[in-house]
Formats: structure tokens, sequence, C-alpha cells
């Protein structure tokens, strides 16, 4: 089959699309894969051997600026008229979308020509770009067995989970070292409030026996290596971290924020978390709260997340290891999101 994955706007969309486009491509299909500019190469690096790669116009309408909204919209506009024309030559036999906003015109030229349509969210709140695309897809693939923003009746969402990279498989199920290591990381561009808490956090607590692996913004490691040198906490502070996999599993506990493709991964491995959601991220808390409801952490909002709370929590669990590891086996859940989606777009 002729398969059209759409794709973009970041690597929280674009990962779980190339992880299903490898896997088609192993299976005998064409792939063909659109994205916008903002993740070309991330793509392009990361696409199987003869996919064809597509650029579509497209860009994020959350811009407080009515007349960037306007824009961001017009060039959805346009690349959808685009993808309709190409369509009309070119028809794929599925299209897979992993939304975003960069997803909307593949999924509206499908629609135009009955070419079946498989959506997949990877928040447990699904997310603007999806709710508006719903309305033209067969399927909605979900990462969370609840999503919120999505009627119970509606009979064409699928549970699959979310496609992480086989490193992250690898680890699957192992046991946590039991060696008080602490991971903090706050993504790719670090988190403030991880920055101010957690260290203060640690030098307060009585015991200082936790390793602590921390990843930061660029500009604040040597500040965050001083401060545990200073205070006698022995810790690894780092701006990028290359094997996240191997990260997580060789942590007791971790600290961070609470995307998508974070928490599954936490869920792939089995790790107990404390996850603080970006305050202005709806999706990061419905994530955070679905992960802390089977009882492999705790979701913390950041008023709440203070250096007093933190030392208190940090203190029970490293002093209880028996409850870390319950929290690790509760934390677990089986991930085979890649051969699920694969096996509903070509059935």
């Amino acid at each position: 089959m002729k398969i059209w994955i759409a794709t973009g706007g970041t690597g929280g969309h674009v990962y779980p699309a190339l992880s299903v486009a490898q896997c088609l491509a192993s299976r005998g299909h064409k792939i063909t894969i659109s994205c916008d500019g903002r993740v070309r190469e991330m793509v392009r690096r990361g696409m199987p051997s003869g996919a064809r790669l597509v650029h579509v116009w497209a860009s994020g309408v959350g811009a407080k600026s009515r007349i960037k909204q306007i824009f961001a919209l017009s060039k959805i506009a346009v690349s959808a008229a685009a993808l309709t024309l190409r369509f009309m030559l070119f028809r794929p036999d599925r299209v897979v979308a992993f939304g975003g906003y960069a997803s909307v015109p593949a999924v509206f030229a499908a629609h135009v020509w009955g070419v079946p349509t498989f959506l997949h969210e990877q928040n447990a709140a699904i997310g603007r770009a999806n709710r508006f695309s719903m309305r033209w897809v067969r399927t909605l693939m979900t990462s969370f067995p609840n999503v919120s923003g999505i009627p119970n009746s509606d009979t064409r969402v699928v549970y699959t989970g979310l496609p992480v990279r086989n490193d992250f498989l690898s680890h699957a199920g192992s046991a946590i070292p039991n060696s008080s290591r602490l991971l903090v990381t706050g993504g790719s561009l670090g988190a403030q409030i991880l920055d101010d808490v957690v260290p203060v956090a640690i030098a307060s607590m009585k015991n200082k026996k936790i390793f602590v692996t921390h990843q930061t913004r660029p500009q604040n490691v040597e500040r965050l290596q001083q401060f545990y040198a200073d205070n006698g906490i022995r810790a690894n502070v780092l701006s990028f971290i290359h094997d996240m996999a191997g990260a997580i599993a060789g942590a007791d506990l971790v600290i961070g924020r609470s995307g998508a493709s974070t928490v599954v991964e936490l869920q792939t491995i089995g790790r107990p978390a404390i996850l603080v959601p970006l305050g202005i991220n709806p999706d990061q808390a419905a994530n955070a709260a679905s992960f802390a409801k089977n009882g492999g952490g705790f979701a913390i909002e950041q008023s709440k997340f203070t250096p007093k709370w933190l030392s208190a929590t940090l203190t029970e669990l490293f002093d209880n290891p028996s409850r870390l590891e319950k929290m690790a086996t509760k934390a677990l859940v089986k991930n085979d999101a890649v051969d699920l989606i694969c096996d509903q777009v070509t059935k």
C-alpha cells in the first residue's frame, strides 16, 4: 500500500511518526512523510530508506496576535488546497496523522478524496488540531486509555499507546538499581522551577546519600554544579543527556515535566516519578494525572512544588526503597504501540 504519514511541529509528534514509518516500510509499504519546516531535518535523518519527504506550509495558531493567528490559518489552508490537488493525481491508500497543525492539510485532503485516515493523539487531553481534525478521520488512536475531550461513546477511539524508540524498549521492565539515584530533567530546554527547587530540597535533607543526575539549561550548569559541591551533594550536572533511556533505567526516581513522550518513556521502562506539569499546558496536567492515577508517582502543581514538600517526599521515598520498587511496578505499562498502530492502519 501507499501510506502517507503526516507529522510536524515538535519531536513529540515526529519520533512516534518515524517509528511507525520504519515499521510500515519494513512490512513492504511505500511511505511518504509530510512535515513543516521546523522539523524537516529531524524527519530527514530518521525516515526509512526509500521514503519520500513532502514539505507543508504550516505553523501553530496559538499566538496571541490576531494577525499571526490569521496568517497561520492561511498557511494551513494553502497547504490543504495544495495536498488536495496532489492527492487527485497521486492518491495514497491510507493517511496516518500524528497531530499538530502540520498534519491538518493531509487529513483534509484525504477526506476530500475518501482516503481512510487514522489520527494519533499523544496526550491524555486531546489537542486543538486533533479536535479539529476528528470530524474527518476513521480511527483515533490514543497514547492513554482515557483521553479528556473525547466522548466515551465515540466508537472510533482505539487505545494503542505511544510509540517509543527501541532503546527504551530494551530497558522495559528492568529492576530499579536501588542505588539512591535521582534523575532530574526538564526536557531539551530545562525547567527553571526544577533548578530552583530540587537542589535546595536535597541540601536541606539530613541524609545526603542521593546521587543526582541533573539536566538543565546550558547557562545553569556551572551554577548548579557549584551549589551541589558546596553542599556536599554528589551530582552530575549536564545540559544534554544523549542516552535518556539509559539515564531513566539507571535511576530509582525521576523528577521532570510531563510531556506525553516523557510519561510514556517512564511507563515503558517502569520508573517512579514526581511530575511537575508546565503550568500553562493543560495537556501536561492530564498526562501527569494519568500517570499518578496508576500509582507510579506524584503529579504536583508548580505552586505546591516547594523545597519543603520535596525534601520530605524524597526523604520518605529513599528511606523506603521497597516503596520505590512498588511504585516502579505500578508505573510499568507494556508498550506494543508501533505494532498496534501498524496493524490498525493496514488491516
